[in-house]
């Protein structure tokens, strides 16, 4: 089994959010039916990238560490084309 971070952009407003799961498919699903708190102001989203663990803490721990100032650093360079 995989453990998935992943990152969703708002197509509403262009904010990022930053999670964690094991059913990627069925994760951005319920994100994007509004059934999220967090998101559902912000629907619909787009996935704009995601990595694969086979830990599940280590899952936790990047999305922990991609949350942080230093992590968002680390997407803004990782993503940069993108992002311009």
């Amino acid at each position: 089994m995989f453990y998935y971070v992943y990152i969703l952009q708002s197509q509403k407003n262009n904010s990022l959010y930053i999670g964690y799961t094991s059913d990627l498919k069925k994760r951005f699903r319920e994100h994007n039916l509004g059934e999220s708190k967090a998101t559902k102001p912000f629907i619909p989203y787009k996935l704009i990238f995601y990595e694969a663990f086979l830990n599940k803490v280590d899952a936790k721990n990047r999305e922990i560490y991609f949350k942080s100032g230093y992590g968002r650093k680390t997407i803004k360079t990782m993503l940069n084309r993108y992002f311009k």
